[in-house]
């Protein structure tokens, strides 16, 4: 079978802990020495009451300020390695056009101008063409999409959306993500930074390695 790899994009590509970070302390939500750690934070609004200034913030976040944002290491050396390899690679994401609450940023425009600043389209040896990468509505649509373009592995960084009922059985469910989960599924692999899932598919005895 002929491999075909989906990657999610917010908190998979995309970094943010540093940029919520800085722009919560920026609007006096969090003193400087709170942890730069998104789920913490969004824990803290909750914590306070804050819960629509959380959402308005995301929204603030992944629209005007998103090309603060950081890129995970090793995601670049990843799609070279797919490119060199001619494997097929989509980035496909549940993000909804525009927030919930707040201003009515464009994400998804936002997201491709964050890609593009990446050199995602522009660098020959990513070479990501726009039209592999999906921004959908809903969960129901990624796993739809998964499907459609029929990945055979996808990674994400939520273990609920891995769970998904609807999620492609044949797909090869990979969680980005440092925390151990006790209650994943045995059918999900959890592996913690893009190091660790570039070894996962190209170390010399890697998944390549293995079905050569």
């Amino acid at each position: 079978m002929k491999t075909i790899i989906g990657v999610d994009f917010d908190n998979t590509i995309v970094c943010y802990d540093e940029l919520f970070h800085k722009i919560a302390l920026e609007k006096n939500f969090i003193d400087s020495d709170f942890p730069k750690d998104k789920e913490k934070i969004r824990n803290h609004f909750r914590a306070i009451g804050k819960e629509t200034a959380w959402t308005e913030l995301q929204g603030y976040v992944y629209g005007e300020r998103i090309f603060e944002a950081e890129i995970f290491p090793g995601v670049i050396d990843f799609f070279k390695r797919t490119r060199e390899r001619a494997i097929p690679i989509y980035i496909i994401s549940h993000k909804t056009r525009h927030p919930y609450a707040g201003p009515a940023y464009d994400l998804h425009q936002a997201a491709m101008g964050w890609l593009e600043k990446n050199n995602f389209f522009s660098n020959p040896s990513v070479n990501l063409n726009p039209k592999d990468v999906f921004f959908v509505e809903s969960k129901i649509l990624k796993c739809d999409q998964i499907a459609l373009m029929k990945c055979t592995h996808f990674i994400d960084d939520l273990s609920e959306f891995l769970s998904e009922p609807a999620f492609p059985e044949n797909t090869t469910r990979i969680l980005f993500s440092k925390k151990a989960d006790h209650s994943l599924s045995k059918s999900v692999l959890r592996i913690e930074d893009w190091c660790a899932i570039n070894n996962y598919f190209f170390k010399e005895h890697g998944f390549f390695a293995r079905r050569s």
